[in-house]
């Protein structure tokens, strides 16, 4: 079982410390969040409480951009892998995304895989230009076009959305960039089943995870991928047991994620105390399977 920290909501100063000492006391890696900005108004309620407040963040969040703020890490680290949690995938360009993620696999000896998801804040996309209702197919169509620029030869896509080429990326990684599906519904699972590399759980309870993670075994016997490379995280909703993690084992989870810091040591919290958080995460959590 894989051990990963999850960044957000963190202070910008604090993180590449925060980043060696997860290195040094042996997390697999780190999450890094995405979003483009706080809206002053909300038109869809946030998917991910259940009373639908969004009392995760508010307008004072840092939310770093994900490329500047990996490429600082993996500058000051030699192991730690990184992935985000999310990317909000079809608010942006196939090229360009593809070329900041190819330049960081390049960078970091390929410890970099790509968490995309559909999004829900429509006003991120109203101000951006992109249609909201089309996200999904955009999805689906910048993961096809981006797989053939990582592969740095000359290449052409001609879709629904979007249209380029002949052109070449370069430079690329070694190999092709992996992309983690993100999401719990049906929709989420079947797309991650069928073209993701990978999936990444948005906080269950170990029932509720086991259950998901048959599900999308399922979903990829159906597609006739259940025998392919596959990389599952699954962040629990509650503080873990060694049966929650030999359960999540058994079910085919290959990593659980650490909270972001607000939510298991308060917030405000200075490095020292993060450093001891990590530190007696790493004596107690990581050593319970």
């Amino acid at each position: 079982m894989k051990f990963w920290q999850a960044l957000s909501f963190s202070e910008p100063d604090q993180l590449l410390d925060v980043a060696k000492t997860c290195e040094e006391v042996g997390f697999e890696g780190v999450f890094v969040s995405d979003h483009m900005f706080y809206p002053a108004e909300f038109e869809k309620k946030y998917p991910y409480s259940e009373d639908g407040n969004l009392d995760a963040f508010t307008p004072e969040t840092p939310w770093p951009d994900p490329w500047v703020t990996i490429g600082a890490l993996a500058a000051v680290t030699e192991r730690l892998r990184f992935t985000t949690f999310i990317y909000i995938l079809p608010l942006r360009n196939p090229i360009e995304v593809a070329k900041s993620t190819s330049t960081i696999n390049v960078l970091s000896n390929d410890r970099f895989a790509l968490g995309i998801g559909a999004g829900w804040m429509k006003e991120e996309f109203d101000t951006m230009g992109v249609d909201f209702k089309t996200r999904g197919k955009r999805l689906d169509e910048m993961m096809e076009s981006m797989r053939k620029l990582w592969t740095g030869e000359m290449v052409e896509h001609h879709g629904d959305h979007f249209d380029f080429g002949p052109l070449s990326m370069c430079p690329v990684p070694a190999k092709p960039t992996q992309i983690w599906v993100g999401g719990i519904s049906n929709l989420a699972l079947k797309r991650a089943a069928r073209i993701g590399d990978g999936w990444l759980g948005s906080g269950q309870t170990a029932d509720e995870a086991v259950e998901l993670l048959g599900k999308l075994h399922g979903y990829r016997k159906e597609f006739g991928r259940e025998n392919e490379p596959f990389e599952t995280i699954v962040p629990l909703a509650t503080p873990p047991t060694p049966d929650d993690l030999k359960r999540l084992q058994d079910a085919g989870a290959d990593g659980t994620v650490s909270y972001p810091f607000p939510y298991t040591i308060g917030p405000g919290t200075t490095l020292d105390q993060k450093k001891a958080y990590l530190e007696g995460f790493a004596n107690s959590v990581m050593k319970m399977i």
